[in-house]
């Protein structure tokens, strides 16, 4: 049974830092990679940041710099570093599971970030 449980979302003041975590549980299937996505108010989700199997990761251009995504060592906890937050960060912050070769993709329940 797939578990994918956020947590550190708040609210914060411009400039100001956060912290997300993300235990993953339940899942021993497969190699995977985890992906942090957000989406704002109205529109759709979007990729945020990606732990690759190997620990490498990739950001998308506007979180370049500030926000830093990494894991434990048996990644069962990934975590999503904020760092000089911008209002325009404020969102509903998802954790993804991902194993495209199997097609297997699981979402968390979100947290909300709220910057002010």
């Amino acid at each position: 049974h797939v578990q994918l449980v956020e947590s550190g979302g708040g609210s914060v003041q411009a400039g100001g830092s956060l912290r997300l975590s993300c235990l993953i549980s339940g899942y021993e299937y497969c190699a995977f990679d985890m992906a942090w996505y957000r989406q704002f108010p109205g529109k759709e989700r979007e990729f945020v940041a990606r732990v690759g199997g190997d620990g490498g990761t990739t950001y998308t251009e506007s979180v370049k710099g500030r926000f830093i995504a990494s894991q434990d060592g048996p990644k069962s906890m990934v975590y999503l570093q904020m760092n000089s937050l911008k209002p325009e960060d404020t969102a509903m912050y998802f954790c993804k599971l991902e194993c495209p070769l199997i097609e297997f993709y699981y979402w968390g329940q979100g947290t909300q970030v709220t910057v002010s």
